[in-house]
């Protein structure tokens, strides 16, 4: 099938099948007039990379994991050096959400300072009554 057909069958468009192509996720066979052509397992293919995007890996990542991809949500194979891969991207994952939480307890506690003033005007805002 060609790109175009593969795009509507899987509802990803062909700017982003080609870069998933150029970061080595999806392979095309080139017809006789330079066309790109997909097997059916591109479709499974795609869906597979859209739902480990969706879980927040990188193309670089998910090139890594692929292999022991089964199925389209996909099932993962837990080979050790899929499951390190894995467990580095959870890691950063938690240190992102405690940065996070980190910053709205710092942002709530300025609020709540600030609400204890009662203070109507601002030097800088002037009456905000």
């Amino acid at each position: 099938m060609k790109i175009g057909e593969l795009g509507r069958r899987t509802g990803v468009n062909t700017h982003q099948l080609r870069y998933y192509e150029a970061q080595g996720l999806l392979e095309a066979d080139r017809g006789t007039n330079g066309y790109r052509e997909y097997d059916e397992n591109a479709v499974l293919r795609v869906k597979q990379i859209r739902h480990l995007l969706a879980a927040g890996l990188s193309s670089e990542d998910i090139a890594y994991l692929l292999p022991c991809a089964i199925g389209e949500e996909p099932e993962l194979i837990g080979c050790p050096e899929l499951l390190a891969a894995m467990r580095v991207r959870l890691t950063r994952l938690d240190e992102q959400l405690a940065k996070i939480a980190r910053s709205r307890d710092a942002l709530a506690g300025y609020i709540d300072a600030a609400e204890r003033t009662g203070k109507k005007t601002y030097p800088l805002f002037g009456d905000v009554a």
